[in-house]
């Protein structure tokens, strides 16, 4: 998990260098490859890492809602 999370913070940096925004927030689902092939062999092992900056890290209602409107809703079927 620590490659996810260092290319979390590597997407989050490089946006905020290049756009120069007020925040990034940035979140990635992985499925961890080597849990589902081999060893535990757990289908559908996830690993969710976010890494945060400015308004999103200094704000909490700022983060609060980026991660509301992200959260997982149930099926409009």
């Amino acid at each position: 998990m620590n490659i996810i999370c260092c290319l979390t913070t590597q997407i989050a940096q490089t946006l905020q260098e290049a756009l120069k925004p007020r925040g990034v927030a940035v979140v990635i689902e992985a499925i961890h490859l080597c849990m589902v092939m081999r060893g535990v062999e757990k289908q559908n092992s996830k690993a969710v890492t976010s890494a945060m900056l400015g308004a999103f890290r200094d704000r909490p209602e700022t983060r609060a809602e980026f991660m509301e409107l992200i959260k997982p809703r149930g099926s409009v079927l």
